[in-house]
Formats: structure tokens, sequence, C-alpha cells
């Protein structure tokens, strides 16, 4: 392998820098909203189709925040009101 030096003229593409906006917590934006694991309606956009929990740097959770998600969520899959697995058709 030949060594190449890295320039502006030698034609190489350079890598664009890429930011993302930084997500923000949505509730630590709104005090209203409460983690229950009672409410379904609300703990199915923190989980997949297959019916795995979403990360939090794709949710946009705080750590805190991910963290009582999560419990909910396996709490509410306890007692049934959340499934473990997804639809696997």
């Amino acid at each position: 392998m030949a060594f190449r030096p890295r320039g502006k003229g030698r034609g190489g593409a350079r890598k664009k820098r890429f930011y993302n906006r930084r997500k923000v917590c949505r509730f630590c934006a709104d005090t209203k909203l409460q983690i229950n694991y009672k409410e379904p309606r609300t703990l199915k956009y923190f989980i997949t189709e297959r019916g795995k929990i979403i990360p939090r740097r794709i949710s946009g959770a705080c750590a805190k925040h991910q963290r009582t998600l999560t419990n909910a969520i396996k709490r509410a899959r306890a007692i049934a009101l959340l499934p473990y697995v997804g639809n696997l058709d």
C-alpha cells in the first residue's frame, strides 16, 4: 500500500460533519406527563413493533426518565398490559 497524503487538492472526498439537534426529554419538558405502568397507551411509543424497549439515544429521554420508563414497561408486561413480543407474522 502506498502512502497517500491528505490534502485539499488531491481529489479525495471529504467527510461532512454531521450534527444532530439535541433531543429534549419530553417528561422533563412537560411536567404534566407522568410515567405510569397502568397507561399502556403512553408506554407503547417507547417500544418497537417487535416489543423491544427503545434506547435512550433514540427516544430522547433523559437517564432518570428512561430508567422509570423501563421499569414501567416491565411492570406493564408482567400484568399483561403490554406484550413481551410483538407480532411474529
